[in-house]
């Protein structure tokens, strides 16, 4: 009878939530803490946060327009071209349940059933100490009517070669910092600027200053860390110079920041895979014709690159500036196209580098291909220039580039079956432990409980638990759920725990997939 009481009560607990209008609490929050809260925190790159239902009613109609528009989160790349790893993207139900969320009234629902709120680390996700970790000297932002791209060139103080297996950057203050390039350069001309700079760093937009310097990472707001597969590394030169190039957005001026980069090197130089960022598609020496933007006028070029050997793929990163509305990328073997990237929308201010979900093998003698669209016209809201003026190639603001940086590797056979992201590569749910995908079992509520317990969990699919409170001897002191159905995203049930004695309890659930704990205390 109590086990029969128990899943009634578990039953009700589950369609809480489900009525036609959705609620903040279980319906809306987690969409927020998965897609939209790692940059709208107090203290993130976003204007304002979204971390609790006060903050998201107040941003309601703006929220609402963004969603249904695909304007947030951003993720420019168009998904029906090609996919990538760790897209930032939201489904049609997730908007449909934000849309109606707002049109409904935003009711809050029952907050005591929301997903705990996600905390954000100042320090880095990375697991492990880094091997190296360089900091750009206090800086503090000049940026008033106008963006700055400051740069800084700071030893590594490296004694022999290493291997870059991850790689972290960290905003010193990430209400300021929109992006940020690092660069390795042997050569000393970063350096040079710096040093001739009154600085700290160097004011230069699009790159460093530098064609000897080598990217070895970005970042940008909303993107993991990068890490490369096993046995993969980027080689970082001995006595090289680490190079930021940090962009702050205007508006920023007074305002101080100390971004950082954490390097994680292989043990070995032995045996591992070296991976290359070169611009293979660049305006410098493949383009159809040079690039020269007449005043009033749009232009559409083409850069074209065989490929001398077999390489592996890893991702790319298309670059122009603020001129730019559309590039796409892909390459032909013997008339068979392989699409790689295409950005319908261009936006600057959203560009970084992205992974494919699975390595691609490009064939010895296959060409590389690149197609962008200029709009140097006043129908572009972002050119610089008022009234318009011609604008050819060059790092400078008002200058323009059509880059296509490639991280590759040579090729050896079985590359194209190693999968980064099997979520997208497969079609199967992630077990990655980020808010919110694969599997979790969250903190449950409240803790301390004494009459009632609030256990939720999230899945990337539906799936089958079954869910035990273990005592301190590790014997089940209550089963709550024996091979329960867990539906797709957010749950939660409730369960009464008045009749169990007080004490340190484990909460156990066990789906097909996974074993997950959490600690609850249990009072009267």
């Amino acid at each position: 009878m109590k086990k029969a009481l128990l899943t009634l009560v578990c039953c009700g607990a589950a369609l809480y939530g489900r009525a036609t209008t959705p609620v903040w609490s279980t319906d809306v929050a987690p969409i927020l803490y998965n897609h939209c809260t790692s940059c709208h925190h107090d203290g993130g790159i976003a204007p304002f946060p979204l971390m609790s239902y006060t903050q998201s009613v107040a941003q309601a109609t703006g929220m609402q327009h963004d969603v249904t528009n695909g304007v947030m989160p951003p993720w420019p790349p168009d998904r029906n071209y090609s996919r990538f790893a760790h897209e930032r993207v939201l489904s049609a139900a997730e908007v449909s349940t934000i849309v109606d969320w707002v049109n409904g009234g935003t009711p809050s629902g029952d907050l005591s059933l929301a997903p705990p709120a996600p905390t954000y680390a100042t320090g880095g996700t990375l697991p492990g100490t880094p091997d190296l970790v360089i900091r750009i000297p206090t800086y503090t932002s000049t940026a008033t009517t106008g963006d700055v791209y400051q740069c800084f060139s700071i030893p590594s103080g490296l004694l022999a070669d290493k291997y870059i297996t991850a790689f972290e950057a960290i905003p010193g203050n990430p209400a300021i910092v929109h992006h940020v390039l690092v660069f390795s350069d042997t050569s000393g001309e970063c350096a040079a600027l710096d040093a001739a700079s009154p600085g700290p760093g160097y004011p230069n937009f699009g790159g460093v200053g530098s064609n000897n310097a080598n990217m070895v990472g970005a970042w940008v707001p909303g993107s993991p860390p990068m890490v490369y597969p096993t046995g993969f590394g980027l080689r970082l030169p001995h006595g090289s110079d680490i190079v930021f190039q940090v962009h702050y957005p205007a508006g920023t001026a007074g305002l101080q920041d100390s971004t950082e980069v954490h390097f994680f090197f292989a043990p070995t130089t032995t045996g591992i895979r070296n991976i290359y960022i070169q611009p293979i598609l660049n305006h410098e020496s493949n383009i159809n014709t040079p690039l020269n933007i007449a005043a009033n006028t749009t232009q559409t070029y083409h850069e074209q690159q065989a490929v001398p050997f077999d390489i592996t793929l890893l991702g790319l990163a298309p670059h122009m500036h603020l001129l730019g509305k559309n590039i796409n990328s892909y390459s032909v073997f013997s008339g068979d196209t392989t699409k790689l990237i295409s950005i319908p929308k261009w936006d600057f201010h959203w560009q970084g580098f992205y992974a494919f979900p699975r390595l691609i093998h490009i064939p010895g003698f296959a060409t590389l291909h690149a197609d962008a669209f200029y709009d140097n016209t006043t129908a572009n809201p972002e050119n610089p220039n008022s009234p318009p003026q011609t604008v050819t190639a060059g790092e400078n603001t008002t200058d323009e580039m059509m880059l296509v940086y490639f991280i590759f590797t040579l090729y050896q056979a079985g590359d194209e079956n190693i999968i980064v992201d099997s979520a997208v590569a497969l079609n199967t749910p992630s077990l990655s432990n980020t808010y919110y995908h694969g599997q979790q079992l969250l903190a449950p509520y409240p803790n301390p409980a004494s009459d009632q317990l609030i256990v939720k969990c999230f899945f990337d699919a539906p799936d089958n638990a079954t869910l035990d409170l273990i005592d301190i001897n590790g014997r089940v002191a209550r089963q709550l759920m024996l091979g329960g159905a867990i539906n797709k995203g957010y749950n939660t049930f409730k369960y009464s725990v008045s009749d169990i004695p007080p004490g340190n309890y484990t909460l156990r659930m066990q789906s097909s997939q996974r074993i997950m704990t959490q600690k609850v205390t249990i009072t009267h």
